[in-house]
């Protein structure tokens, strides 16, 4: 029962991390609230639940867990300013500055910005610890870059760097050029002027871009001012709105231009974007029923291409102002910009967190800084690799008045491996793993599962003192280090073997039989034990060695059972020999009697039989292994 117990909250555990990674923090807080009940790891479980809520912007049940949190031996100081700023959610001001001044005193830098606007608090929470780095790019121009997809080495990108006829460019800034899409080497150094436009017929005489492409290459949906044909068309008041098309690649060119039954001349609908198995078309729309200026919304794309089912994402993601951009990551993940949830600046890029069930938002989450800044901060995307992407902004420092950025992200590093005997190299179940620092503190421990698998979140840029342990087994332990490694490796490897102990120690495989009252043969039950460890004397360990002791419980006389115990100790001898043991493997087979008792059922006390049953027993002890 006891490991049937430790497996349950060691999947637990691995269960909570994989739901809190991938952003599903509604789930995930339940488990390690469960984790939490039932005092397993729970220091860890505990910060984790905090930053759950802290996520979830629930900062009263946030300040409940970081006060535990803070609390806590060796904990990281970053958990001092997590703390400080859920009470500021709560406008606990007072409060708020003592923990921030106790980080600023251990070593913490704060951001003057985080304190000196009053935005919601998890935009703080993940500005405390940095997340997205900016790489360069080196394509932008003097003019609006911006929409940048990467796709099978080439990244596509809008831009009105075509200098010609000066029109008001689509979204209010400076006249520039119309918008055409253009088409790079990822990783090239090189300018990108008009012989970088998509060849075919995408671009027009007017807005084009920004674009995305479907996972075989084929087929590319792009945003396009309402052009078809040569005839620009223009809605009741003389505008004209924007359209997605559909292109097919036939020899090497985007052609067979397809206007989209999801279009009207009388909204605007633009930003496509595809789901991961490109069967769902995300897009940015004032079409009726929008709840602001713009809204973002989806629809179904059937297997012969036709679309079905318009749905609004809703009111979690969609406000009274307006959002776009959408973008989907590989797990699911909504991304998109708004200036209607509370920000860093006037566009800003938020992603969603998952519900109850994959396809149901809880939440969103501002992605902070550096990817927001106090200007437009829009068109993010993320490659397949999880990594790396994309996003432009119009921010202070930029080429031209908006600038594609490249980003570079650190995801949740871990070290995980398996437990393995050393003799037969079998996997160890229920060994503890226990992750010190390179000082020497204890940073988390947890269970192998039923294959001696373990795993553990840990940061980057740090070293570390593993240790594995069995009561049956000689620990081991291994060092590491997070220093200096691939901002994509996620993994680090420490496999651990255990070595038996090698005198008196009974091994799990060596289960103890059990006998009736007043009786000496073997049972059905004992008998599959005494064959388990024939095949494990025979097969895992041919050189060990064992001796036999037999015992009864406390009824009946001591000489009765003394001799009761010695004829119980024969028969498991017996049966041992006759399934081939070589007597001299067996260095003893005793009776001890009624003498050692497992609990307190001595003569005179009152004891149900299945507490007698637990004293009529054989063990076996390991002598020799080898």
């Amino acid at each position: 029962m006891l490991s049937f117990s430790v497996f349950s909250q060691q999947g637990k555990q691995k269960r909570a991390d994989t739901l809190f990674n991938k952003f599903s923090f509604v789930k995930a807080a339940k488990v390690y609230r469960e984790l939490i009940q039932n005092n397993y790891n729970k220091d860890y479980a505990t910060r984790q639940l905090a930053d759950c809520y802290a996520y979830l912007r629930d900062p009263r049940n946030a300040s409940r867990y970081y006060k535990n949190v803070v609390k806590q031996d060796n904990v990281p100081i970053e958990y001092y300013y997590k703390y400080a700023q859920s009470l500021r959610g709560m406008k606990k001001y007072d409060d708020s500055q003592i923990w921030l001044k106790r980080f600023k005193d251990s070593g913490g830098v704060v951001n003057a910005n985080d304190f000196s606007k009053d935005i919601n608090f998890i935009t703080s929470v993940f500005g405390a610890k940095q997340q997205y780095f900016l790489d360069r790019v080196r394509f932008n121009s003097k003019y609006s870059d911006f929409g940048a997809f990467e796709h099978d080495g080439k990244v596509y990108f809008a831009s009105s760097r075509d200098e010609g006829v000066s029109v008001k460019r689509l979204y209010g800034w400076n006249e520039q050029p119309f918008l055409d899409v253009y088409v790079t080497e990822v990783g090239s150094r090189k300018n990108v002027d008009h012989t970088g436009k998509l060849k075919g017929d995408v671009n027009s005489i007017y807005h084009d871009g920004p674009v995305t492409i479907t996972k075989d290459g084929r087929t590319m949906y792009f945003s396009r001012n309402n052009f078809t044909e040569g005839v620009e068309a223009k809605d009741k008041k003389g505008l004209t709105n924007m359209k997605i098309y559909r292109a097919t690649l036939i020899d090497g060119e985007w052609t067979n231009i397809e206007d989209l039954s999801i279009n009207s001349d009388d909204f605007s609908t633009q930003h496509p974007a595809l789901n991961i198995d490109d069967s769902k078309l995300y897009f940015t729309s004032d079409r009726p029923g929008t709840r602001g200026g713009s809204d973002i919304w989806y629809v179904n794309i059937q297997p012969d291409g036709t679309l079905t089912d318009i749905q609004n994402v809703g009111d979690i993601v969609n406000t009274e102002s307006a959002e776009g951009f959408p973008f989907i990551n590989n797990e699911g993940v909504l991304f998109f910009s708004s200036d209607g949830h509370t920000g860093l600046g006037l566009l800003d890029i938020f992603a969603t967190i998952k519900g109850e069930d994959d396809d149901s938002i809880a939440d969103v989450i501002n992605l902070g800084v550096p990817v927001n800044s106090n200007k437009d901060d829009f068109s993010f995307s993320m490659n397949p690799n999880g990594i790396t992407g994309y996003f432009a902004s119009n921010r202070k420092g930029g080429r031209g008045s908006d600038d594609i950025y490249a980003y570079h992200r650190e995801p949740v590093l871990h070290v995980e491996g398996v437990v393995t005997d050393a003799i037969n190299m079998n996997p160890i179940a229920n060994s503890v793993i226990t992750l010190f620092d390179d000082k020497g503190n204890k940073i988390a421990n947890m269970i192998t599962d039923e294959n001696g698998y373990y795993q553990i979140n840990i940061d980057r840029n740090k070293d570390y003192k593993i240790v594995a342990s069995q009561e049956k087994y000689i620990d081991d332990y291994r060092t590491f280090t997070s220093k200096n490694i691939q901002t994509e490796l996620v993994t680090i490897n420490a496999n651990l073997l255990l070595n038996p102990v090698p005198n008196v120690i009974k091994l799990a495989e060596l289960n103890t039989i059990y006998f009736d009252f007043n009786k000496y043969n073997i049972r059905e039950d004992a008998a599959l034990e005494l064959d388990k460890i024939v095949s494990l004397m025979q097969n895992d360990y041919p050189d060990m060695v064992i001796r036999i002791e037999s015992h009864t419980d406390s009824r009946g006389n001591l000489t009765y059972n003394d001799k009761l115990s010695i004829d119980r100790a024969n028969s498991t001898y017996e049966y041992l020999i006759s399934k081939g043991i070589a007597p001299e493997r067996i260095t003893e087979h005793q009776g001890f009697g009624e003498r050692r008792l497992t609990n307190g059922c001595e003569d005179g006390q009152d004891c149900e039989e299945e507490e007698h049953q637990l004293n009529r027993r054989t063990q076996f002890i390991v002598v020799k292994m080898e």
